[in-house]
């Protein structure tokens, strides 16, 4: 009889328990003040966090939970569940697979101590974000080290850094995008997560990062952890199966929080911009999200799209993400087995 020797944790971003108050307060409050995503002074960071933003954005957050909740509870976290389930039937029984969400449940912490329960004795750690930021790869990195951190016996980890233009995840988004007639729309956008440019700049040891206005727009080594220029390399990767010419498609960015300088060009710019070109189809397929969340369902979904009409458009269509496909259950595998000596 076989048993576990090895084990998956898969980890996203996290959601609130449930789309109450108390429980969206408690989420903003740990997500906003980890300092790989607020990275300013501890003190500051506090007093910023707890005093002003959480206050401030728990009832409009609140209600836009209500408003992405379904009857299945959070989108992030059925669909985690599901894809969960798929990985799991693909590997042997020596593999042990387990779901964590960086902030708030199942935690990470419960997440080890369970594939460690079954008897793993090595893990591999796989956040579900394709491009590498330290507000998010990183960041679950650094707690899987504090919570190994703590024990007596630390076992072999393999991390997954990123995956932004690897084959499986690529032709992941390739094959919803099968479902689309894409020249019946006036323009594509591929809207990722935006970070404020000085993390960007934090993360660049060379003196490369923002130094001329397209340096992102081409990985190389002096930017291979650039986490503009992954979301760039992801746009390419996927416009060439597409065969979509340059005018076709623009790389954007969303999501921004208060009044520092993101990623540019922001999302919401470029749709005012294809409007008043005349546009009045827009696809937009977001390649930083693996499953549909807040910043896929409601933000594009539904606030994009009511400015979108509102600047002379009418429709924005929002490509689903990849949620529990069949074809991304057998890309994590794929990931893992390019990134590692391990065996399946």
């Amino acid at each position: 009889m076989s048993v576990t020797t090895k084990g998956l944790l898969l980890i996203n971003l996290g959601t609130p328990d449930s789309p109450q108050r108390r429980d969206v307060a408690r989420y903003l409050n740990q997500f906003l003040t980890d300092g790989r995503v607020i990275d300013i002074p501890w003190l500051r960071r506090q007093l910023l966090v707890r005093g002003i933003i959480v206050p401030f954005r728990t009832g409009n957050s609140t209600k836009l939970y209500q408003e992405l909740w379904t009857e299945r509870g959070s989108p992030l976290k059925y669909y985690g569940e599901q894809l969960l389930a798929k990985v799991r039937t693909q590997l042997s029984e020596e593999w042990s697979v387990a779901l964590a969400m960086r902030y708030q449940n199942p935690s990470i912490e419960e997440g080890i101590e369970y594939l460690l329960s079954q008897g793993a004795d090595h893990l591999v750690i796989f956040p579900l974000f394709p491009q590498y930021a330290s507000a998010t790869t990183g960041s679950a990195h650094d707690e899987v080290f504090r919570v190994l951190g703590k024990r007596e016996v630390i076992p072999s980890i393999t991390m997954i850094e990123d995956y932004f233009d690897h084959p499986g995840f690529i032709e992941s988004f390739v094959q919803i995008a099968a479902d689309y007639d894409l020249e019946t729309y006036d323009h594509v956008l591929f809207s990722y997560h935006g970070l404020p440019q000085r993390q960007l700049i934090k993360a660049d040891p060379g003196n490369h990062c923002l130094q001329s206005a397209h340096c992102c727009q081409s990985i190389q080594s002096r930017n291979r952890h650039c986490y503009s220029a992954q979301c760039y390399a992801t746009t390419v990767a996927i416009v060439d199966q597409l065969n979509l010419s340059p005018h076709q498609y623009t790389t954007c960015f969303q999501s921004r929080l208060g009044k520092a300088i993101w990623t540019k060009p922001y999302t919401s710019e470029v749709i005012q911009h294809r409007a008043e070109k005349g546009d009045k189809r827009i696809l937009v397929f977001c390649p930083a999200f693996v499953a549909d969340c807040l910043e896929t369902t409601i933000e594009i979904g539904v606030e994009y799209q009511e400015e979108f009409e509102n600047a002379g458009g009418k429709s924005l269509d929002l490509v689903p993400s990849l949620n529990a496909g069949e074809r991304w259950s057998k890309a994590i595998l794929e990931i893992i087995r390019d990134k590692s000596n391990l065996g399946f």
